[in-house]
């Protein structure tokens, strides 16, 4: 499979958002999942062998076969110099431990609306498995072409939805969108907001038929140079009214500089698209991306962009796992902030944080350690910030109120299980100490654990956990070549029972846990417990 340069570099930082758990299931010997035709395959030399047929004569005056129904065969054709189809994703198999069949079994429509209504999702671990289901390397449903298309669609409009707007880019790269008429135009979308235009502008100045979209026409007629061209066309779409009123003023002024150069500022457009976003920024008027959709905060990660609001843009996206936590930490620590209030409180903590660590000293950090944990909790960065710190925090022995951060935030991490063992630390957490150590080693022994919890959700953990029940039509859509819808259904499942819905909770991690999936079961429920974002 070959993969675009972008698709490249987009596959080797992969890892920073595939929850560990599958790749190391994917490199162990040991099963994926719980379910036998998951995972062992039957020898060759076991599957049933149709009977040899015997050969006879026909007869002298035996009729001719006939069809047993009217109706007209479904045809798939495809050209004979048409190249074979492939798999698209950034992430193989080996990385995923999901294999490429996942979406095969399911009906494209119904897919394609189940990805597209999935709620944002508030877990991080949510987030992470939908992630890794949107790039896992994967065929489309078997009717053709246009499958492949719609499923790509879906796929990277999810991935917008999420800020990952890289990703995105390198997967519609991936599945030809230069060349195809249903995929081109999120093409062009997703170049626009990346600042790598010309690419596609260069594709549609080559095949025009790639693209009606009359507004992009005109403006990558103008950036290919052909300035005639794009007055004519923009003449055209103004008296035909062809295109929204904001949009061919903002088109006007992008055509006409030297018009509007004492014009007062366009108002701020009511409805937002990339077209209109990149052309305010190149007529000198950029959009603030705070009030826009998280996709356009990829906007104010470039160097281009002010330092608060490069900030807040990675604060947005490392919120929905669409930005590497290292990055983030290298923004706060980029140097000095010169004001106070709001990030800049957030960044000195951050920083005051970070090198009390650096010195080792217990008391710096049971000082500054407080402070910082408490600006994370209120950005709903928490996880990021244990992922982040953990390995070196774990290092440094503490007591009192920073030991109890200390050990939330090892739970919070991707060392839970470890931290989980030591005695010392879980009993900082008082009385959620024995339901958190058990989902942390997924061994929670009825016999052992005494009186099971009361509070809805935390019964609904201990009763997924005790005694697992999968919803039973989503373990059947796995069997059916369809993992990937069941997974999707199960990830809306799981955003209600976060939110307090406990028999949602309780299928959802019931039913991640029977597909294998169990550390995502546990990073999920370990979450639900210490973040309290169920109001």
């Amino acid at each position: 499979m070959r993969l675009t340069v972008r698709s490249a570099v987009i596959c080797a930082a992969l890892g920073s958002f595939m929850p560990m758990q599958l790749i190391a299931q994917a490199e162990s010997p040991s099963p994926l999942s719980v379910i036998e035709w998951l995972d062992k395959p039957a020898p060759l030399a076991q599957l049933p062998r149709a009977p040899a047929r015997k050969q006879t004569k026909p007869k002298a005056n035996a009729e001719p076969a006939v069809a047993s129904t009217g109706t007209a065969p479904q045809i798939t054709t495809q050209s004979l110099n048409a190249a074979p189809r492939q798999n698209v994703g950034l992430a193989p198999v080996a990385m995923t431990g999901m294999q490429p069949d996942l979406w095969s079994g399911s009906d494209i429509d119904v897919l394609s609306r189940r990805i597209s209504d999935l709620p944002e999702l508030e877990l991080p671990a949510g987030n992470a498995l939908l992630f890794t289901l949107m790039v896992a390397e994967a065929a489309a449903p078997p009717a053709g072409d246009h499958a492949q298309a719609m499923l790509t669609l879906a796929r990277v409009e999810k991935l917008m939805e999420l800020g990952a707007v890289d990703p995105a880019l390198a997967l519609i790269e991936q599945a030809g969108a230069s060349t195809s008429a249903e995929l081109f135009d999120l093409w062009a979308a997703l170049t626009l907001l990346v600042g790598t235009e010309d690419t596609a502008c260069g594709a549609l100045s080559r095949a025009l038929y790639l693209s009606q979209d009359i507004g992009l026409r005109i403006f990558c007629a103008a950036r290919n140079g052909d300035w005639d061209t794009a007055s004519l066309t923009y003449g055209s779409a103004k008296a035909l009214s062809l295109l929204p009123r904001q949009t061919l003023d903002v088109l006007d002024r992008f055509l006409n500089p030297d018009l509007f150069e004492d014009a007062a500022p366009l108002p701020a457009p009511r409805k937002i698209d990339p077209l209109t976003f990149r052309l305010f920024e190149t007529i000198g008027e950029p959009l603030p991306t705070g009030p826009l959709p998280r996709t356009y905060a990829v906007a104010d990660l470039r160097d281009i962009a002010g330092w608060k609001s490069q900030l807040e843009a990675a604060e947005r996206l490392t919120r929905a796992g669409a930005l590497p936590d290292n990055r983030l930490l290298g923004l706060y620590t980029d140097r000095k902030p010169a004001a106070s209030g709001g990030i800049w409180d957030r960044v000195r903590a951050v920083q005051r944080f970070d090198t009390a660590l650096s010195t080792g000293s217990a008391d710096a950090v049971t000082k500054t350690l407080p402070d910082a944990w408490r600006e994370m909790r209120q950005n709903a960065l928490e996880v990021s910030f244990a992922s982040a710190f953990q390995e070196r925090l774990a290092q440094i022995p503490l007591t009192g109120t920073a030991a109890q951060i200390q050990t939330r935030i090892g739970l919070l991490s991707p060392e839970y299980e470890s931290v989980s063992f030591r005695e010392d630390a879980m009993r900082q957490l008082g009385a959620d100490a024995p339901l958190l150590r058990a989902v942390a080693q997924g061994d929670l022994d009825i016999g052992n654990f005494g009186t099971a919890p009361t509070a809805p959700l935390q019964r609904a953990i201990y009763d997924a956990f005790s005694a697992p029940q999968p919803n039973a039509d989503w373990i059947q859509m796995a069997k059916d070549q369809r993992l990937g819808e069941a997974l999707i259904a199960t990830l809306d499942a799981l955003h209600d029972g976060a939110r307090g819905d406990s028999l949602a909770l309780r299928q959802a991690l019931g039913t991640l846990r029977s597909l294998g999936l169990e550390d995502m079961a546990r990073r999920a429920a370990l979450q639900i417990l210490l973040l309290d974002r169920n109001t």
